[in-house]
């Protein structure tokens, strides 16, 4: 899947109404991440469900002064034993800055102001209504994915048999020296996606659901009011779970569950179950 060959996509039926899609290119291109690269996408009756989200299974590399995303890939997606397989090597060459208008925030002081509202949205619940992207465009800053040297490749192999999705993550980084963490990305539509429920009993609706919480039941779901489609993940030793969404007008559309792996991690798996209509037990 080559930024420079002619675009491709694969759509995976699930059932009648459901399906996944993956993309070679950075498509959909919406809003802040058009150029970035894209994991399966899910589809019901034809429509795509991924709004600003990233999809299923995209590694995001976390270094102590930088943030790694990738904007090209290569793949290829074929049957085998009766499941689908799709493979997707995501190359780690795009970075993530904060920009004081046209300019790159060189200054240190800007920087460090930077990388502390960062630190401040994720981590302290009660600041983030005051933290979300209206502020930083009040204040001229916005966000800019730009390219670099890449920093590794992360594989990722979709196994897709029925509703489950089976994903092996393959991570190899150059430079692991100042690695913090490395992400894998499973978010969709928050328009699509409005309800959250988990195994311990927990109902969150909106923005009840939180901008970056940490999971402790053994799966969670996604899903709508109306139940018509939605996903589920598990807990896996050795990672931590985490439940995301944000949803303003003009900016951001995104809902997620997201693992956060250790610096030493080179493999990870897990599944993704994907359903319409009937609630997870």
């Amino acid at each position: 899947m080559r930024s420079n060959r002619k675009a491709t996509d694969h759509t995976m039926p699930v059932s009648e109404s459901l399906s996944l899609r993956l993309y070679s290119d950075t498509r959909p291109h919406l809003k802040q991440i058009a150029t970035l690269q894209k994991g399966l996408i899910l589809v019901y009756k034809g429509r795509e469900l991924v709004g600003e989200g990233t999809g299923f299974g995209v590694p995001v590399a976390r270094y102590r002064n930088r943030t790694y995303f990738s904007s090209s890939s290569t793949g290829l997606v074929f049957q085998k034993d009766h499941c689908t397989m799709a493979i997707k090597q995501f190359n780690l060459d795009t970075i993530y800055e904060l920009r004081l208008s046209d300019t790159r925030i060189e200054n240190r002081t800007l920087r460090t102001f930077a990388r502390r509202l960062s630190e401040l949205y994720e981590k302290h619940r009660h600041w983030r209504p005051i933290l979300q992207q209206s502020l930083l465009n009040r204040l001229g800053m916005r966000n800019s994915f730009v390219p670099t040297k890449p920093a590794g490749k992360v594989t990722v192999n979709y196994r897709i048999c029925d509703s489950i999705i089976h994903v092996q993550v393959d991570v190899m980084l150059s430079d692991r020296s100042h690695l913090q963490k490395v992400c894998i990305l499973n978010e969709q539509s928050s328009r699509s996606f409005n309800k959250y429920f988990d195994s311990e009993g927990t109902t969150l609706l909106n923005s009840q659901i939180g901008a970056w919480d940490r999971v402790e039941a053994d799966w969670a779901c996604l899903t709508n009011e109306g139940d018509e489609a939605g996903f589920r993940l598990w807990k896996v030793h050795g990672a931590t779970l985490y439940r995301g969404r944000e949803f303003t007008n003009a900016t951001l559309d995104w809902i997620g569950l997201d693992f956060e792996l250790g610096p030493k991690t080179t493999r990870f798996e897990y599944d993704i179950e994907v359903f319409e209509g009937v609630k997870p037990k």
